[in-house]
């Protein structure tokens, strides 16, 4: 579900997975409250343009899940990147993600190098997973 959420780049829907005082670490930057989140998203996805993000559950215990996950983007030059990291996630008592902390790192690639082809929005069922890509 956070994955077809993202991939929707549309902040408020985005923004209704965090509790309304949800703190995050994206990179280096720090945020609190859904404001926040979409006021993100919202200059994130004007400069990640066309982005496909597919994330895998790595581990749980509790309240808190791990995941991993690539995206591929391009800026508004034409150039291509995938977008790797992982994310710890700690949720509060309502099932609202509290707290996201998310390492990124960018791997400028080549058009022919891309691997998410899907139209705009949700991966299709039948599209392989990080694991299958060796992603």
């Amino acid at each position: 579900m956070a994955e077809d959420a993202w991939n929707t780049r549309d902040p408020e829907t985005v923004s209704l997975a965090y509790s309304a005082d949800s703190q995050w670490r994206n990179r280096s930057e720090f945020l609190t409250g859904r404001d926040a989140i979409v006021q993100f998203l919202t200059r994130k996805w004007s400069h990640e343009l066309d982005y496909r993000l597919i994330k895998t559950l790595w581990a749980y215990h509790d309240n808190r899940i791990a995941v991993r996950f690539a995206y591929e983007w391009h800026d508004d030059s034409g150039n291509w990147f995938r977008s790797y990291g992982n994310e710890n996630w700690e949720f509060d008592d309502n099932g609202l993600m509290r707290r996201r902390l998310a390492s990124i790192n960018d791997l400028p690639i080549t058009e022919p190098e891309r691997k998410y082809h899907w139209p705009l929005g949700r991966r299709p069922d039948t599209h392989p997973s990080l694991s299958d890509l060796r992603l």
